[in-house]
Order: structure tokens, then sequence, then C-alpha cells
């Protein structure tokens, strides 16, 4: 399973490192992933969502285990 969010399919960027004498090296900037158990379609199930579709309300958060 890639590291995306299963809402909005955000995943990992690239771009370089830059040091203090302008060497390069490749990077990884990875979005905040949360296991979350969301409604979908009536039923619970759990997925990972990025914590912006989790803020603004794209994930209908189930109840479970309350």
């Amino acid at each position: 399973m890639a590291r995306a969010c299963e809402i909005c399919g955000k995943d990992r960027s690239v771009g370089n490192n830059v040091s203090h004498a302008n060497n390069k090296t490749k990077r990884l900037w990875r979005p905040n992933l949360q296991r979350v158990h969301a409604q979908i379609g009536g039923a619970t199930r759990r997925l990972l969502a990025c914590t912006r579709c989790i803020r603004s309300g794209r994930v209908a958060k189930s109840t479970r285990g309350i």
C-alpha cells in the first residue's frame, strides 16, 4: 500500500537538501497521514487520510470504539 491519502491522493514530494556549501542531495517530504475509522457508504472502514482532509471535514469519522 502506498503512503498516500485515500481521500485527496496527496503523496510524497521530492526535492533537494541544500547545504551551506550549496551541495544538493535528494530528500523527501511525506504527508502527515493518520489512520482513521471513517464512514464509507454506510460501512465503517479504516483508511489513511491526511490531516488536512480530516480537519476540513472531508472524512466522515466513525464513532467506533466510543
